[in-house]
């Protein structure tokens, strides 16, 4: 059943050898701006790409979600899905041209996730090179509104709708190779808009500063009794508002997250937050307005999971150092749905989420062996007992 860990190596150099190819791929499919919510373009050029590439079926699915599907050889195996999203941070009116270099590829959006997008959609032709055929379908799923507001809606309609039981999930990132996700903590993401009215009835009194409001609002988060078993935490995260030095911040928000290994710890500490804002609003008598941004329930594989311990071995023999963590990704929605599912890093980047990101080409083909030796196990058998 392991005989394809001793091939992983061999299989490192044959994807080398069309790296002109993938590296097509990600510049074709990355320098298309994909904000979240507007991915429309990246999807259908992902779409025709799998077309030219003659995968056995290409579809949109109910929420517009672009999918590929290469037929296995088995009726009864259930599909195994590989998952990128297609969303970045970067609006269209920011340059998308990528540079390419001797060994790296700059740009917006290149680190997540142009380059898993990229690898994705290079898959079909990776498999015909290694002559490789599975018993399962793979279904190759490039997931939209995934970042930030999007709150992983792509995936979450695309599992929730399909039809028949799912085998396992791949989940790809850009970055880090080497990084082994199988589990996800529980999560709320908040923003909290602060507003002083302006009017006769200010001009009479002290007027409050939004700054500083929302600055006691994190002196009051920072209060809060934050449990270690289960382990749990609030990350302020940014804060904006104002106009110029000299003039007081009539608005102002502030963004933070709760985070916890027990989704019903997340809920407990979102209220006392809730009771936070309304007593700061009142006493200084002004507008905050809390929003729930986005949210993931905790969920988890143990690590002597057969599907976690082929990853390692799969890692292992390609020489990479496994790193875990949790993972606020795709990956949290197959877990949620009792499906075995693991997150993986294709290549090293740096200048995550900037404009100039950038990621090593060389490092790439490991990345990409790792997720056909993950395939292979999955394939296998490692996650139908």
């Amino acid at each position: 059943m392991n005989g394809y860990l001793e091939k992983l190596t061999s299989y490192v150099d044959t994807i080398r050898s069309i790296q002109e190819t993938i590296i097509t791929n990600i510049i074709l499919i990355g320098q298309i701006p994909s904000p979240t919510f507007k991915e429309k373009r990246r999807a259908n050029a992902f779409l025709e790409r799998l077309s030219e590439l003659q995968v056995d079926e290409c579809t949109i699915d109910g929420y517009r979600n672009p999918i590929g599907i290469i037929r296995g050889t088995s009726d009864t195996k259930p599909p195994i899905f590989v998952i990128a999203h297609l969303d970045t941070l970067f609006h269209k009116d920011i340059d998308h041209n990528f540079k390419i270099k001797e060994n790296s590829i700059i740009g917006p959006g290149i680190t997540d996730n142009s380059i898993g997008v990229g690898v994705l959609v290079s898959l079909p032709e990776i498999f015909r090179i290694l002559d490789l055929r599975f018993e399962s379908d793979i279904v190759l799923g490039g997931v939209i509104q995934s970042i930030g507001k999007g709150n992983l809606r792509g995936i979450r309609h695309l599992i929730k709708t399909w039809s028949t039981p799912i085998r396992a999930g791949i989940c790809i990132e850009g970055t880090e190779l080497g990084r082994l996700n199988y589990y996800s903590s529980g999560m709320i993401r908040c923003e909290v808009d602060c507003t002083i009215t302006t009017g006769y009835e200010w001009e009479q009194k002290f007027k409050p500063n939004a700054i500083l409001v929302l600055n006691e609002v994190i002196n009051q988060l920072l209060q809060l009794r934050m449990p270690q078993r289960p382990r749990s935490r609030i990350i302020i995260g940014k804060i904006s508002g104002g106009q110029k030095h000299g003039t007081i911040a009539y608005s102002a928000t502030l963004g933070f997250e709760i985070q916890s290994d027990s989704s019903k710890m997340v809920k407990s500490i979102f209220k006392d937050v809730k009771d936070i804002m309304e007593g700061v609003g009142h006493e200084y008598e002004v507008e905050l307005k809390l929003k729930t941004i986005s949210n993931l329930n905790a969920a988890k594989l143990k690590y002597n999971h057969p599907l976690v311990k082929s990853t390692v071995a799969v890692m292992h023999e390609l020489g990479l150092k496994p790193t875990s963590g949790p993972s606020e990704s795709e990956l949290s929605i197959f877990l949620s749905r009792k499906i075995p599912a693991v997150t993986l890093g294709i290549t090293f980047g740096k200048n995550e989420q900037e404009k100039d990101a950038q990621v090593e080409i060389e490092p790439m083909f490991k990345g990409i062996a790792q997720i056909i030796g993950v395939l292979m196990a999955i394939d296998s058998g490692v996650c139908d007992e």
